[in-house]
């Protein structure tokens, strides 16, 4: 059975992700530094950990398994999730996989080195219907490839 994991701390899909589990019948578990309001479910579980630098990320690498979804924008949590078989997708989206995490994860300690240096400032961009609605389409993509054996 596929295993929904959100890395729910600042992410702003966690909405569109309850109703893809509850679509697809995901056990899903929401896992933040605090407390988090999430729906009465019995297939929904809030975990709250401590609040040491990446704790939530541990306990999410720890579990995730072949089969199950990671929902995360935290590429080094996308690479330990990757490197345990699980699939990844971002909440813009993306699908990242054995073939793309080391371009994502090259460019985030890139720009990172950057905004160190100061060569660059400023956020990401913001974030709205089309990247709510592509995460929907990946979010289902993914489930059905899932069940697909893929």
């Amino acid at each position: 059975m596929t295993t929904l994991y959100l890395d729910a701390d600042g992410c702003p899909v966690k909405d569109e992700a309850y109703r893809v589990a509850e679509r697809y019948g995901l056990h899903t578990f929401v896992v933040a530094n605090s407390w988090l309001r999430v729906p009465e479910s019995a297939t929904i579980e809030r975990v709250t950990v401590g609040d040491r630098l990446d704790e939530a990320d541990d306990w999410i690498a720890e579990r995730a398994r072949p089969g199950d979804i990671v929902v995360t924008s935290d590429i080094p949590l996308a690479d330990r999730a990757i490197k345990a078989g699980a699939k990844v997708v971002t909440p813009d989206g993306r699908v990242l996989d054995p073939r793309t995490i080391g371009d994502v994860l090259a460019t985030r300690n890139l720009m990172t080195d950057l905004r160190e240096a100061g060569t660059i400032r400023g956020g990401g961009k913001p974030f709205g219907k089309a990247e709510r609605s592509r995460f929907l389409e990946a979010m289902d993509r993914t489930v059905h490839a899932i069940r697909r054996g893929r």
